[in-house]
């Protein structure tokens, strides 16, 4: 099973993207390997589904943070490592050594290169396995099954060629037939051993680098909850990628499935949609959320209609964009599957009375769904008195606080339905009237 999150809704939460500024990616990129890049971008598009999952990734990040362990492995031998020991080589240990005697020679006559390269790759696989055999017994505590995968690596360095070269000096050099026995074992029957050691490591470098930025932001992990409890709960949750951001309690389940969130234009409605969204599918990947506790249960897939355009290579309005949209995420609740979804000021782009009426007629809709969770946010406050007798419906707002004729906004959720309408004094404050 996949979790379910389509690629409007990753760009709107700004999920993906390791050198995208602002990126929720970019925030956690710390790794120091090519190989580490590569797993958290696998991380990144793929969110784990089962609470076991989930939870054996966290265990992983939060033993890592307690301990407080660097990363001691040098990238560039990594890189040689891997673009090096991806050949694989069948041929007899007889025809290896006159390969790697032919190099030689070619190095004294032509200065060719492929010799130097194997020593090198040979002698960084020796300052990589001397490295981990250091870090291993720092790794004893690692829980379960990661300290089964531990197990087998510290095996399989302890004994045979691996164990000849953690032992090794490479000051002291190496004959032409250790370098071809070497070679020949190490890209042929032990080229499987090599991959597990650089993909172990590679987890290791996530693991460290991600658990560096949750100690130093301060960040929280999840309680992971069965998809049967339909619980999801955060306290002083706020938005990961920015500075000094306001945190705020939330509380959905059985009791309430669906938040109606109210509040004027430049309140914080959307920001706190998309920190709630950020937060959901982090904790999906097992990482840790800019929370002070967080809670959840798995659920299939998330799905976010925030910033909705015209489409106009289908010629579609931007209201008829924002009405495909409500449909593919009533066509994906009505088939049962325990979504959470998001939906920032329905319909805006038709007018007042249309927007009204499908705000509340959706709106209602959604809330018998009571296997999904649904935040629902508009400044047509009217539709909120419509929706007070409602069972399943939570009430908040993002108040506006006045100075003077200038509004303020404090971004702290509020529970209840606004009452701010400062639309014309911000026209007026900016002085429109007077142009015109």
């Amino acid at each position: 099973m996949k979790f379910k999150v389509d690629q409007q809704t990753l760009e709107e939460l700004n999920l993906l993207g390791r050198s995208k500024p602002g990126s929720v990616q970019q925030l956690f990129s710390r790794v120091k390997s090519r190989a580490g890049e590569h797993l958290l971008d696998r991380m990144f598009k793929v969110p784990l589904v089962t609470k076991e999952e989930i939870e054996n990734r966290i265990d992983c990040f939060r033993f890592f943070q307690h301990k407080d362990i660097e990363f001691p492995f040098d990238a560039k031998e990594l890189s040689e490592l891997a673009e090096y020991f991806s050949r694989v080589y069948s041929q007899s240990t007889i025809k290896t050594y006159f390969q790697v005697f032919w190099n030689r020679l070619l190095v004294q006559l032509l200065n060719d290169t492929r010799f130097k390269k194997e020593l090198q790759a040979l002698h960084a696989l020796v300052s990589v396995l001397q490295k981990l055999d250091q870090l291993i017994p720092k790794l004893k505590d690692m829980p379960y099954p990661m300290s089964q995968r531990i197990e087998l690596i510290r095996q399989q360095i302890q004994s045979g060629v691996f164990r000849e070269l953690v032992v090794s000096n490479i000051y002291e050099g190496f004959t032409l037939f250790q370098i071809a026995r070497y070679q020949q074992q190490l890209q042929g029957s032990l080229s499987s051993c090599v991959g597990d050691i650089l993909s172990f490591i590679a987890e290791l470098d996530v693991y460290i680098a991600v658990s560096n930025v949750a100690r130093e932001r301060n960040f929280t992990y999840p309680i992971v909850q069965s998809v049967e409890t339909n619980i999801w709960k955060g306290i002083d949750l706020r938005h990961p990628a920015i500075e000094h951001a306001v945190g705020n309690d939330f509380h959905l389940g059985q009791e309430h499935n669906l938040f109606f969130l109210t509040g004027a234009n430049m309140a914080g409605k959307s920001t706190w949609m998309k920190t709630l969204g950020i937060s959901l599918y982090l904790a999906h990947m097992g990482f840790p959320v800019a929370a002070k506790s967080y809670e959840f249960s798995v659920r299939e897939g998330m799905y976010s209609s925030i910033n909705v355009a015209d489409n106009v290579a289908l010629g579609y309005s931007h209201f008829y964009s924002e009405v495909i949209r409500v449909k593919q995420a009533a066509e994906a609740v009505a088939s049962g599957a325990r979504l959470v979804l998001f939906f920032d000021e329905l319909f805006k782009g038709t007018n007042v009375k249309d927007a009204f009426d499908g705000t509340l007629a959706v709106t209602r809709g959604f809330a018998r769904y009571r296997q999904s969770l649904f935040m629902i946010s508009t400044h047509i406050i009217e539709v909120g008195e419509e929706l007070k007798e409602l069972p399943g419906i939570q009430f908040g707002f993002m108040p506006t606080i006045m100075n003077g004729h200038r509004p303020q906004y404090t971004y702290s959720l509020k529970e209840g339905i606004t009452e701010d309408r400062q639309g014309m004094m911000i026209i007026r404050n900016e002085g429109i009237l007077d142009l015109i």
